[in-house]
């Protein structure tokens, strides 16, 4: 157990460190950063089927404030393989679509994009805390655009690799053998782009996030948190430096004869 602690320090002061310099990087090559304000509200369905197998369906509407319009929406499925040991691997897709960046645009357009993706997360219960990380690589493909407007096909556009590192510090334990009843979430999150597409924007965005989750029932789950989204633009000089409301509802179906586990898992996104 002390090996793995020291294990987790070390990662963890790595992962802080690396994100330090990298935003220090950012914030000295930076020309304009532009503030806007967004709620995401996510719902989250998981289906165990077996003891190794589940698949999971991630709905998100993500909308602007002051004032509001749609900014996105998505649909993601993604099939679940439990490797053991706190691992499992997930392969799926997302169906996206992205409104104008702007909330004063004037333009109706909605430009979906397919997004393959593929997953590894790990998730270690320590002494007084649970440790959460994936590794997530994703294709996307965009709907042809001409004049301002959809034509037929799709166009790959890059590769998106993505790490994410955190915590969850329970608050209120329950009082027997259930799942928490309140759950400190910590998590910050890296997307590098990768493409023959991409020459000024390697770095995509930083996500860092802080939450409070819990368990309505063992397998409803309530999170509601802040998320800071950080976005490098295609220029490679200005940002968008987006303060998002996350609301999130998750639910798990047991399939099996098996009890079901803590429907708060770590966010999507």
């Amino acid at each position: 157990m002390q090996g793995m602690a020291q294990t987790l320090r070390n990662h963890i002061r790595s992962t802080i460190t690396t994100t330090l310099i990298l935003a220090a990087f950012i914030a000295e090559a930076q020309k304009v950063q532009t503030h806007q304000s967004l709620v995401w509200y996510a719902n989250t369905t998981t289906i165990k089927l077996t003891d190794r197998w589940a698949v999971s369906f991630d709905v998100q509407e993500r909308r602007f404030v002051g004032p509001g319009a749609q900014h996105q929406f998505l649909v993601r499925p993604t099939v679940i393989r439990d490797l053991g040991s706190g691992w499992d691997l997930g392969m799926g897709g997302c169906v996206f679509w992205q409104s104008p960046q702007d909330p004063l645009s004037t333009s109706t357009l909605v430009v979906p994009e397919l997004r393959p993706h593929m997953e590894l997360n790990e998730r270690q219960k320590l002494k007084y805390f649970r440790f959460n990380q994936r590794y997530k690589i994703e294709a996307r493909f965009f709907h042809n655009v001409v004049d301002n407007e959809l034509v037929e096909g799709y166009t790959f556009g890059n590769l998106r690799f993505r790490y994410r590192a955190g915590i969850d510090l329970p608050l209120i334990k329950s009082s027997g053998k259930g799942p928490e009843r309140l759950t400190l979430r910590l998590n910050d999150e890296v997307l590098i782009n990768v493409g023959e597409k991409i020459i000024a924007n390697t770095f995509d965005n930083n996500r860092a996030y802080i939450g409070l989750a819990t368990n309505i029932t063992p397998a409803l789950g309530l999170e509601v948190g802040y998320l800071n989204w950080f976005q490098e633009r295609s220029n490679g000089k200005d940002f968008y430096n987006r303060n998002i409301l996350r609301i999130a509802l998750s639910q798990k179906i047991d399939m099996g004869r098996h009890a079901h586990t803590p429907a708060n898992d770590p966010p999507k996104g």
